[in-house]
């Protein structure tokens, strides 16, 4: 017929001249990306078969809706269905972004796999659409599934997701979980359903078991050559990976490189300064000293030498490069200013969590009076890996409670999970009586009972779904929220508790 082969040319001109997408029945088919498109007649019958590297669709081609120059809209029939539907071509202006690409082809692949992998299960379609309203994620295909009666709340994520997606799902399941439960009507959601790449699964694993009954999870880990999905153990995640370092080990490190710093005049003069501007601390595996600058690192001590600089570009220290240390020490001193006119600069805003920790050091009464002066400890080594493998600052009250103490300078939906990742870790080495094994807490009988939890961060900078997850937590988690003024760099005051 004329005017198929009309559309024909129509499709092959919208396909060369730019980004086009695929709709069915309004829903995007990111799988068919790149317009790969061709009419064929099968006996009276007129078809439209589209197909990728990913899926092939044929559809029987009933008539043209519409048809101009950037919009085509098909009505076409699915085989085995009578009702109608309708596809449509629409070029666009701004082509899509790789990633949002990526994860619609996944959540469409994921949809079928689902119903593969569970075919007795009645399943809602999946979506991937960010809901930024209600703090929910482009970068997981999220839907409802029902089994044998139960309704489970779905979380996936796609393989080769970035390492922020993938430590940030529980919190995102923990919120997709509370706003299908707050719609349900005839089918209540019982649990939480996550599906992960295999080998990703030990983080959730670890953190699922600090939450209640309310909020029961099941992870499921899948195959991405073959899909195959495979069941996680949830009940026994093991030990969990942690080490704490003697602390007279720790003191010993500190005090040999406070003893070179001192043979450097730069170092030597900042290190007398009674201001309590610079702090040393012990980085994770022991083996090295950072200098602090309000809590930014800008020098470094190891048995290979002294290095300086910033930290993804450090220099060693030698007699000819102490003016170049000299100048770095004079520019964080009026730039790392709480008094600073220009706020904007990088060594104003670098490591903001760090020199709030910087604050709470220098008097930690200032955010509870119950705090033991004597005994905080900062970026204890606590954890396995990477930036997890350190605590913020574990205290103790006078009345010898240990106290996980979080700090946050903006809004971070991570807060009140990492603190988790904190809190299981001290309430291994507590029950094991590590603390006392090692030296920390001298002269204090430490209580038997669960550590606290704080969440600090200025008032107005906790995220909004920090209420949801911690109604979700383990009764043995007690955990408080201390609000603290916005201009805390000029001094800690707390603006609430709760």
């Amino acid at each position: 017929m004329n005017e198929w082969a009309e559309l024909d040319r129509a499709l092959e001109a919208m396909a060369a001249s730019g980004p086009a997408e695929v709709r069915e029945d309004g829903e995007w088919l990111a799988e068919l990306a790149g317009l790969h498109c061709e009419l064929r007649s099968q006996g009276k019958n007129s078809l439209v078969h589209l197909w990728s590297s990913e899926r092939s669709v044929t559809r029987r081609l009933l008539r043209i809706r519409e048809q101009t120059e950037g919009r085509i809209v098909l009505e076409v029939q699915r085989f085995g269905r009578t009702r109608p539907s309708h596809i449509e071509f629409l070029r666009t202006d701004v082509p899509r972004s790789p990633g949002r690409i990526t994860r619609e082809q996944f959540r469409a692949r994921f949809q079928r796999i689902l119903s593969e992998s569970f075919p007795d299960a009645q399943i809602d379609p999946l979506t991937a659409a960010p809901d930024l309203r209600r703090s929910l994620s482009s970068w997981y295909a999220r839907g409802r599934m029902r089994e044998s009666g139960r309704a489970y709340a779905v979380l996936a994520i796609a393989p080769g997701e970035n390492t922020a997606a993938l430590e940030a799902m529980l919190a995102h399941g923990i919120i997709w979980l509370d706003w299908m439960r707050s719609r349900a009507e005839r089918h209540p959601v019982e649990a939480l359903r996550l599906f992960v790449p295999q080998g990703s699964a030990k983080l959730l694993r670890e953190r699922a078991t600090a939450l209640s009954s309310a909020a029961r999870t099941e992870i499921f880990e899948y195959r991405d050559w073959d899909w195959q999905i495979q069941k996680a153990d949830t009940e026994g995640t093991g030990n969990l990976e942690s080490w704490l370092v003697p602390w007279r080990q720790a003191e010993e490190l500190v005090q040999t490189a406070r003893e070179a710093a001192r043979r450097v005049p730069a170092l030597a003069r900042i290190l007398a300064d009674e201001s309590g501007a610079l702090r040393v601390r012990v980085l994770a595996g022991a083996k090295e000293v950072a200098f602090c600058f309000r809590g930014l690192e800008f020098a470094w001590w190891s048995k290979e030498g002294m290095r300086f600089g910033w930290a993804d570009s450090p220099q060693f220290l030698s007699t000819a490069k102490e003016p170049q240390l000299e100048r770095l020490v004079a520019k964080l001193a009026f730039q790392r200013n709480p008094f600073a006119s220009e706020t904007n600069q990088r060594n104003y805003r670098a490591a903001p969590e760090r020199w709030l920790e910087s604050l709470v050091l220098e008097d930690c009464t200032r955010l509870d009076a119950s705090l033991d002066p004597r005994h905080v400890y900062s970026q204890m080594p606590a954890l396995a890996a990477g930036d997890r493998g350190i605590l913020d600052l574990l205290g103790v009250t006078r009345r010898g409670r240990l106290v996980v103490i979080e700090l946050k300078a903006s809004e971070d939906i991570q807060l009140p999970l990492q603190a988790v990742d904190y809190w299981l870790r001290v309430r291994r080495h507590q029950r094991d009586g590590d603390f006392e094994r090692y030296g920390y807490f001298p002269g204090v009988a430490l209580d038997p009972k669960p550590p606290l939890v704080w969440l600090a961060a200025p008032a107005l900078r906790f995220h909004p779904t920090t209420d949801i997850l911690l109604k979700y937590f383990s009764p043995e988690i007690s955990v408080t929220r201390i609000g603290l003024n916005e201009n805390w760099r000029r001094g800690l005051k707390v603006m609430f508790r709760q």
